[in-house]
């Protein structure tokens, strides 16, 4: 490790009040997880950022039956454009 790099390292694990063992495992831990994660970083922010503008709009308080009866009427749109492109 650089020496820069290893004096970080120190300065941050004596801050947290950690050894630097403990600082390399969770770091490795968090790493490992990232990369076994199918989900990116920049869905996760997407993901935010979309549930954020509803919250906004007064979406996020849709009782479970009207987000059902939105997903059943968009399916139903879908099985429809689906059944006459087949026919064409």
């Amino acid at each position: 490790m650089p020496p820069t790099q290893l004096r970080q390292v120190e300065r941050l694990a004596k801050k947290e009040n950690r050894t630097l063992s403990e600082l390399v495992r969770e770091a490795l831990r968090r790493y490992q997880q990232k990369q076994e994660s199918p989900v990116s970083g920049e869905l996760l922010a997407a993901l935010k950022a979309v549930q954020a503008d509803a919250r906004r709009a007064g979406l996020d308080k849709l009782p479970q039956r009207a987000i059902n009866a939105e997903v059943a009427a968009h399916r139903r749109e879908q099985r429809q454009k689906t059944t006459k492109e087949s026919l064409r």
